[in-house]
């Protein structure tokens, strides 16, 4: 019986493993693109797995930049100690290490270029179970008592030693119990995450209520302002700071001219709280049509749309020369599936979390969808995308290379299903 037992402890020891589903969020690299000094770039602050301890944070380079250093202040909400540095931006950067003495929510403040954004954050930490607790002490528990039971049988006394060996059975017992039901217990949340929402607000937050505007009101063609987006809670008229991000980003804005001549994939700073704000210059006067994607924590995705217009005299602006992608069928239809292929320029590499955006815009302006590459691989980038009614459509294909971003834009003429009998 002891023998067994003693067999049953190793094999336990030699298995048990923390379970990867108490990884929530704790220890993942947080990635934030921002359109800051004129160039695109992905901020990333690497998970860290102690405090206090290093945080790690670089800068990567999607344009050709030269010196561009953004200075880095990390502040802790809880108790306002902060620390700073400097990251150069670039393909593959080198990684500044400051200092974390504490979990919980953080502010990193960015500086470049004479601009500044302040991306909310926190440092999550993860910590052990009750499971791994019930695990661990079942174990040690269990190899004081087999300990003693073997001590005990070699002083020949056969009943304590039997019921010291049933304790260490039912050590062992608990122990495999709950390694087998660890990975179905709900995961324990990570030191420093947000409190869990309950009550009312358990149901989710309401959509933010969004403004567009431009600094000046009218921007002249070919000189720099500023675009800006606030956001309210329409419940409360407080402006909305709870972005979470997606796809590498806590907005997504895209501006297009009228005729779409124009086009612009940009990610806006945070300069206060519910304010986005983002420098921009106009090759042409006339309308403008501005899209920003953007989610709420516990809420949904949504688009906020605007527009603006551009002072100047009228001029033939160029456009960019199209592409010709492939299309299945040939002759899209409406409302169903439509697969767009085109071959990429070079050896592609992530950009946001994907190979490959593509953004569609009807002719006049009133839909905008947004889909992502289905992960084909190689220098052909591949997507599928279901255009809602027939018309023209201006569509932009955008992929990263190592050295820029490219944009490809073309047109796709869509029919309506009775088109075809």
């Amino acid at each position: 019986m002891i023998r067994l037992l003693s067999l049953v402890v190793v094999l336990v020891l030699v298995c048990a493993a923390p379970a990867a589903a108490h990884n929530v969020g704790a220890g993942a690299d947080l990635r934030i693109a921002q359109t800051i000094a004129g160039a695109e770039v992905t901020v990333v602050v690497k998970g860290t797995t102690r405090v206090p301890g290093p945080l790690r944070i670089g800068v990567i380079a999607f344009q050709p930049v030269t010196g561009l250093e953004v200075g880095l202040e990390v502040r802790s909400v809880g108790d306002g100690r902060t620390v700073t540095g400097v990251a150069r931006a670039a393909r593959d950067p080198q990684y500044t290490q400051l200092k974390v003495e504490r979990t919980g929510p953080h502010e990193l403040r960015l500086r470049a270029g004479g601009e500044v954004a302040v991306v909310p954050f926190r440092v999550l930490v993860e910590r052990g179970s009750g499971a791994e607790l019930l695990i661990y002490g079942g174990l040690f528990v269990a190899a004081l008592l087999l300990v003693g039971g073997l001590l005990t049988g070699a002083l020949s006394r056969q009943r304590p030693a039997m019921l010291l060996a049933a304790g260490a059975a039912a050590g062992v017992t608990v122990a495999t119990v709950m390694i087998v039901m660890e990975p179905q217990l709900p995961a324990s949340p990570p030191d420093g995450a947000a409190p869990a929402v309950t009550g009312a607000a358990a149901g989710g937050r309401p959509f933010a209520q969004g403004r567009v505007a431009t600094v000046p009101a009218i921007p002249a063609m070919g000189e720099e302002f500023t675009l800006r987006i606030d956001l309210v809670d329409g419940s409360t008229g407080r402006p909305v700071d709870d972005l979470v991000a997606h796809h590498e980003a806590l907005a997504h804005v895209v501006v297009t001219s009228d005729d779409g001549g124009y086009f612009r994939h940009v990610h806006p700073l945070r300069t206060a709280p519910g304010r986005l704000e983002v420098k921009m210059r106009a090759d042409r006067p006339g309308r403008f049509l501005a899209y920003a994607e953007l989610e709420r924590e516990d809420s949904g995705g949504q688009l906020i749309t605007g527009e603006f217009a551009v002072g100047g005299d009228s001029a033939v602006v160029p456009k960019d020369r199209p592409v010709t992608p492939r299309l299945q069928p040939a002759v899209p239809v409406a409302g169903r599936p439509t697969t767009i292929e085109l071959d990429a320029t070079g050896p592609v590499r992530p950009w946001l979390g994907m190979a490959g955006h593509l953004i569609i815009r009807s002719q006049d302006g009133s839909f905008l969808g947004h889909v992502h590459e289905m992960g084909s691989g190689g220098s052909r980038l591949r997507f599928t995308f279901g255009f809602p009614a027939p018309g023209r459509y201006l569509a932009w294909a955008q992929y990263a290379l190592p050295d820029r971003i490219v944009t490809a834009p073309f047109t796709v003429d869509v029919v309506a299903p009775e088109a075809l009998r």
